[in-house]
């Protein structure tokens, strides 16, 4: 093997079994990465190795493992066992086929009745499955009686000693949640209320007062779900919407936001018994689309997708210097077809390729950032976008496959940003090749690329016009079918209710988000607030200057300021819809076409997950790698700035719909190629280097960072002035790049002569008499330069790598070749 080149396993190590339970590297961050209990499979002998076991499979055909994450910001689940776990996961089974039941024969009812029939079956289960996450004041609970041990399990405990069951208060919760969703469809007459879903249905506007009850229970049981599941910033923001419905007449008429005042009635109706508020498009989405594409992830996931994926990332590169980052990006980006969670996508792959990058010399921090923005490309790239892009197409009236196909430029555009800022950090880091041991990458295709297939299929599907809902089936039962293709990870009638009852659980935060983002819709339907609103950022804007162009930037600046903010309190899917419902006026005012608009304030809300002070992906990432939290934050944000500068470009201009292929082929061509210019521009400032030339000071860097704004503004004047920019930093770049060969070479020939003995007085020169006998030399030297010049000592470590010290990789020293630190 060569040297400085370090050997490393396939990825797919040995399959956890009862005597060899899964890694999981995220339950210890703090653990530190060369303990024995870290890489339990590398030996004292052969230090440069690392053992099968650090590598973990990915997935396993274990249906006991199965678990599938569908939004980032939810908080870890129960770990249920016993009964109640039985019980939870057939509940879930239910709700599955009902769901699939919906697509081919939906209920007669109306959209309406399936969705609070839906919401019946989910929202008990949040009670069930997750933690209320509140205790008692110290005082108050020291003069309780202790009548039950801790709950919460240790996760180093033995797998049968953890119970982590729901307590009482959550049975009683789960249990009116229940009563609470079926009230407006139990045909039980309760006075002038109740009587089954037409009579409820005939008293939207006029609620019995049991119906404000009840209306006002489950407002209490979504906000409560809403906190267990993410947190309480969203819950907060909640109440604040209903406050400022409630109490909204109070303000001064005057103020562009106030109106006239909703009694708590008329709040209850919009939101219990209208299609604007429970039951809106939040809860349509995630009770059609979302858990469709949940169980779909679960089936494939189990079929051993996952596994393959990240396999042939691994495979696909091998020993460049910018493999491993290579390899990174590459099983994040396929991976994320699976997870459809920029978080679980990066801290999944981190798991697998953190070993990797390591030995590769890719410092945590950057390595953590290049994680975590490659894990939040999933979320960005076709064809399984995040939850809100179902939601975009919901709102906006479109096809999915529409959607998907103004993801594809924003998406090759962000990529092609990463693996710029890839391969500038390995010759930044000087990173060493790194030889994986793993099977050629064509043989991994021919074996198992049919995993590849469902994902075709559904794209084709929604080409030839079939419905989203029924495309993800179908792709869903041939990744069945498939899975039979390999003995490990046959689906058998027991891991395909496996994968049906954790497709409905990962959609249980996500259900609780768009149950409660309800509230901030109907607030804002009933008092106008988002036209208001509008408005007044309008009038911002148009205060500081009259310019249309200078209105128009300076909103969109705002709107994403405040989408950026908003991103870092809540999760995706609400950040896009209060965006929408909020900031999307304001940019449709200003003459921003709808999909322009729509786009710019999903990528928005996505790119919350790699924004300080919040990046969850980040700090999912950081975790695996054992690097500081906030400068890996700030990594993934250099990593991830085209997806930040690429929306601002669908709104300024009107060529910047190209970019979502909103234009003929020649015009797209164009726009695609100068974003690609642009982004790569962007790389050189963030990264400091220029591929082929080398390193670059910071006039250049400034140029290039100029030089990428105006490009991404596609107009003809910008694009033509960043073009010039773009040359003039290369030539400054080629003319430091002499200016260093010269020195280099001036110092090459001071060291040479101090060094050449045919020159008097040099090191090696001078009148001396060496006599060398078979024991050993005798060296006589005259002047001041008569001690000897050590031998460079050997850079070789035990492992056989090298180690990188001042002068470079592989023991170069100051006179090696500019050309070649260039490559």
């Amino acid at each position: 093997m060569p040297d400085g080149v370090a050997e490393i396993p396939p990825a797919t190590g040995p399959e956890p079994g009862p005597d060899r339970p899964a890694e999981t590297p995220a339950r210890h961050p703090d653990r530190p990465a060369e303990t024995p209990a870290r890489h339990p499979g590398r030996s004292a002998e052969t230090p440069g190795r690392i053992g099968r076991d650090e590598l973990p499979a990915l997935a396993t055909p274990d249906v006991a493992t199965a678990a599938v994450t569908y939004d980032d910001e939810e908080r870890p689940a129960r770990q249920l066992s016993g009964p109640v776990e039985v019980g939870v996961a057939v509940v879930a089974f239910v709700v599955a086929l009902l769901v699939l039941w919906q697509v081919f024969r939906p209920l007669s009812q109306g959209s309406q009745f399936y969705l609070i029939v839906f919401l019946t079956g989910v929202l008990p289960l949040v009670f069930l499955a997750y933690r209320s996450g509140l205790r008692l004041p110290d005082r108050l609970a020291s003069r309780l009686p202790a009548v039950a041990p801790r709950r919460v399990p240790d996760p180093d405990a033995p797998a049968a000693s953890r119970r982590d069951l729901p307590t009482v208060p959550d049975w009683l919760l789960a249990g009116l949640a229940l009563v609470v969703c079926l009230y407006p469809v139990l045909p039980v007459a309760i006075g002038d209320a109740g009587g089954g879903y037409d009579a409820f249905l005939d008293r939207q506007g006029l609620l019995a007062p049991v119906d404000v009850l009840m209306g006002a229970l489950l407002l209490v049981l979504l906000i409560e779900a809403c906190r267990r599941t993410t947190g309480w910033i969203l819950p907060v923001v909640c109440l604040l919407f209903l406050g400022y419905g409630y109490y909204g007449g109070l303000l001064p008429q005057s103020w562009a936001i106030a109106h006239a005042g909703l009694d708590f009635g008329q709040i209850v109706d919009a939101l219990y018994n209208s299609g604007s508020g429970f039951y809106g498009t939040p809860l349509d989405v995630a009770a059609t689309y979302i858990v469709l594409f949940t169980i779909y992830g679960a089936v494939l996931d189990l079929s051993g997708a996952g596994r393959f994926f990240v396999d042939l990332s691994v495979a696909a590169f091998r020993r460049s210097r910018s493999a491993a980052g290579r390899t990174a990006v590459a099983s994040g980006f396929l991976l994320g077809t699976v997870s459809g969670s920029g978080t679980a996508t990066a801290v999944s792959v981190g798991a697998v390729t953190w070993p990797i990058l390591r030995r590769a010399g890719y410092p945590a921090e950057h390595a953590g950032g290049m994680l975590a923005a490659a894990g939040v490309g999933a979320i960005l790239s076709p064809p399984t976008l995040g939850a809100a892009a179902f939601i975009v197409a919901e709102y906006l009236e479109v096809s999915y496959l529409t959607v998907l196909g103004w993801a594809v430029i924003p998406t090759l555009l962000y990529y092609l940003g990463i693996l710029l800022a890839v391969e500038i950090d390995a010759r930044r880091f000087k990173v060493r090749p790194v030889e994986v041991a793993a099977g050629s990458a064509w043989r991994l295709l021919g074996r198992f690329g049919y995993h590849f297939s469902s994902l075709i299929v559904i794209v084709v599907l929604l080409a030839v016009g079939v419905s989203a809902t029924r495309a993800v089936v179908y792709a869903t039962g041939l990744a069945v079918l498939l899975s039979f293709l390999d003995r490990r990870s046959w689906l058998t009638p027991r891991r395909i209710f496996t994968a049906l009852s954790a497709g409905v659980r990962g959609v249980l935060p996500v259900a609780a988000v768009c149950g409660a983002a309800g509230i901030i819709t109907a607030t804002t339907t009933k008092t106008g607030l988002g036209a208001q609103f509008a408005s007044l950022l309008v009038r911002g804007a148009g205060a500081l200057t009259d310019n249309p162009t200078v209105v128009l930037a300076l909103t969109v600046v705002f709107a994403a300021v405040a989408l950026s903010l908003l991103g870092l309190a809540v999760p995706v899917t609400a950040s896009f819809i209060i965006g929408w419902v909020i900031i999307g006026p304001a940019l449709l005012a200003l003459g921003v076409p709808a999909p322009a608009a729509a786009m710019f304030v999903f990528y928005y809300s996505v790119l919350s997950e790699v924004t300080p002070p919040t990046a969850l992906a980040a700090v999912g990432a950081a975790a695996i790698t054992g690097g500081r939290t906030v400068p890996t934050m700030w990594q993934a944000l250099k990593y991830a700035l085209p997806a930040f500068l690429a929306p601002i470009a669908f709104v300024l201009t009107g060529p910047g719909e190209y970019l979502l292929g909103r234009g003929s082929p020649v015009e797209v061509l164009w726009a695609g190629l100068v974003g690609c210019l642009g982004v790569a521009a962007l790389a050189v400032a963030t990264g400091g280097w220029l591929l082929g030339v080398g390193p670059v000071g910071a006039v250049e860097r400034s140029l290039s960072a100029v030089a990428g704004l105006l490009l991404l503004y596609l107009h003809p004047v910008s694009i033509a002035i960043g073009g010039t920019l773009v040359v003039v930093a290369v030539l400054a770049a080629l003319a430091r790049r002499r200016r260093m060969a010269g020195t280099r070479s001036v110092v090459e020939e001071v060291v040479a002569e101090e060094v050449d003995p045919a020159v008097p007085g040099s090191r090696g020169g001078g009148d001396r008499h060496v006599e060398a006998g078979p024991g050993g030399a005798d060296a006589q030297r005259s002047g001041p330069e008569s001690t000897p010049v050590p031998a460079a000592p050997d850079s070789r470590v035990d492992d056989g790598s090298r180690v990188d010290d001042d002068t470079g990789p592989r023991g170069r020293g100051i006179g090696s070749s500019v050309g070649e630190d260039a490559k």
